[in-house]
């Protein structure tokens, strides 16, 4: 066991981790940064698998104005390449190349669709309404990672006049938070259309959220080498600048009143300042409010951990990984290297959980333990849901050996069901299920030949992202849309303070701490955080 002092430590080394450990040993901090898992990164990373380069969570980076400044203000070079989306139903894919291709994208649906004709129409137009609105959003680069001292001429001919744009724009952005499949029902009243575009995105997704989407399949880019090259290009960015980085060390034990972490080893660390960029309900499993003298700040933190009580994680997700021998141009003439394709036109309301829950005490999740019954949901599942596939050497020709095609196949997938299927004990069976059936349907529909080219898979479930990232429920975006009350702040300009806990001390950086989240939220938290220890520690 030791004892160390830092300035700040950050828990946790995500983008939001690493973005708030890399600004503030830029300032000459004493910076540790922990993880409880090997590699840097959280849910951006990459990894090798027989000669294969796969992405282990996101599939391509949004700038959204914040990673690419962020990039500059640090002076890091990431060579970006393009990362071009396509959408496909059945065995028809258009191209999201610009503004225009919305064109593609309704002849598409209407191509499905043809007696909802008007329904589409209507719905394009709401699409191109909010895009408009989130160009306002993301407009310019952030101010936050600019030093404008140096630029004054920039807070006048752009930030101002962006500001008058974005007081205009705010208060249409924040009428539209009703979840996107229920406000497409203003549109139609058919199911299946508003599933065709609704269930491309997380369970009630905010609508400006959802429609934005389509100016950010426009902004994606793919980082030379895979995801994984942004975060170890922080990682060696806090290292040069004399930072700590201390893998597989979870922080176990909180104590505020005299600014202590301890980790699983019984390591005691002391901090100034800490900045959790972790899982927020572990944050206040392990803190102890006893040690505060003062009682108000010790009632705050008891008020904030009940009020997580009973909150969820975000939609997790379910992704097999394909080596495949067959050139990555048989893929590329289909679609882009970033390809969402549904393979049904019935849509996922369809195939609803409720028809695995049961009355009686079977089970603690509430499903039946019938295996048969619930295979057969799992194949109708798979059999209408929508893929988002990735084909990394179709960006990158290094990614996979020659001749041969690594792919990346994922579904959004309920937590839940995956943790009863472990506990009834056919976990394994599961994940082999799972890559069989998704490899028939994509071979039936979409990419003919496949199932015969297939060398290898293995797959990831919710629990997997569950170990991996340390987020409740598996959570790939923080807190789930689903929560009747969403505990993280979801007005943008709310979104300085989102980084405030009520433990003294300690501030909060990532997906936790702002609603809708995602990686430019992680680093803008991370930020935020940083900045708001640079000022107390100055």
């Amino acid at each position: 066991m030791e004892s160390s002092a830092y300035d700040v430590i950050v828990v946790g080394a995500g983008m939001a981790g690493l973005t708030a450990a890399a600004y503030t040993a830029r300032a000459g901090l004493k910076v540790l940064l922990c993880d409880k898992e090997k590699n840097t990164g959280g849910l951006v990373n990459s990894f090798e698998y027989k000669g294969f380069v796969f992405d282990g969570g996101i599939r391509a980076i949004e700038n959204s104005g914040i990673v690419a400044p962020m990039l500059r203000q640090l002076g890091l070079q990431v060579d970006f390449l393009p990362s071009p989306v396509s959408i496909g139903i059945g065995e028809d894919v258009v191209w999201i190349e610009s503004k225009a291709s919305l064109t593609a994208y309704q002849a598409l649906l209407e191509k499905h669709f043809p007696a909802n004709k008007d329904d589409i129409a209507a719905i394009m137009r709401e699409i191109v309404k909010i895009m408009g609105y989130m160009d306002v959003l993301y407009g310019i680069d952030n101010p936050l990672f600019m030093d404008l001292k140096r630029n004054p001429g920039y807070v006048f001919r752009t930030i101002l006049p962006w500001m008058l744009k974005y007081a205009l724009t705010a208060p249409k952005i924040a009428s539209l938070r009703e979840p996107v499949e229920e406000y497409l029902t203003r549109f139609s009243a058919n199911q299946a259309l508003i599933d065709m575009i609704a269930q491309h995105f997380f369970q009630k997704t905010p609508t400006h959220f959802a429609l934005s989407y389509f100016s950010l399949y426009l902004d994606y880019r793919y980082p030379r080498g895979g995801t994984g090259t942004l975060p170890q290009a922080l990682e060696r960015f806090v290292l040069d600048h004399g930072g700590e980085i201390r893998r597989e060390t979870l922080i176990t034990s909180l104590d505020p009143g005299r600014r202590q972490a301890v980790d699983d080893r019984g390591n005691v660390y002391q901090y100034k300042k800490l900045v959790w960029a972790a899982d927020q309900k572990a944050l206040y499993r392990i803190v102890n409010p006893a040690s505060i003298p003062d009682r108000q700040a010790g009632e705050r933190i008891r008020a904030r951990k009940e009020s997580l009580v009973g909150k969820v994680g975000g939609d997790s997700v379910l992704t097999v990984y394909l080596t495949v021998d067959m050139e990555s141009s048989a893929f590329g003439r289909i679609a882009s290297p970033h390809f969402f394709h549904t393979p049904s036109t019935a849509g996922l309301s369809q195939v609803r959980l409720d028809e695995l829950r049961m009355a009686g005490p079977e089970s603690a999740a509430g499903l039946i333990a019938d295996r048969s019954r619930i295979e057969d949901w799992l194949r109708r599942y798979l059999e209408h849901t929508t893929y988002e596939i990735s084909c990394p050497v179709l960006r990158d020709h290094t990614l996979a050996p020659a001749g041969k095609t690594g792919l990346i196949v994922s579904s959004l997938f309920e937590y839940s069901l995956t943790k009863h299927i472990a506990a009834l004990g056919w976990y394994d069976e599961f994940k082999q299920l799972v890559a069989d059936h998704m490899i028939r349907v994509l071979d039936a529909s979409i990419y003919p030949g496949l199932r015969a080219a297939v060398m290898d898979s293995f797959t990831s479930t919710p629990l997997t992202m569950e170990r991996i990232s340390g987020n409740s429920d598996g959570a790939i975006t923080g807190w789930a849309f689903t929560n009747d009350v969403m505990p993280a702040v979801r007005s943008l300009p709310g979104v300085a303070s989102s980084v405030l806990t009520p433990i003294p001390d300690v501030y909060q950086a990532g997906q936790w701490t702002y609603s809708p989240a995602g990686l430019p939220i992680s680093i803008l938290t991370g930020k935020l955080a940083a900045d708001r220890v640079l000022k107390a520690l100055a």
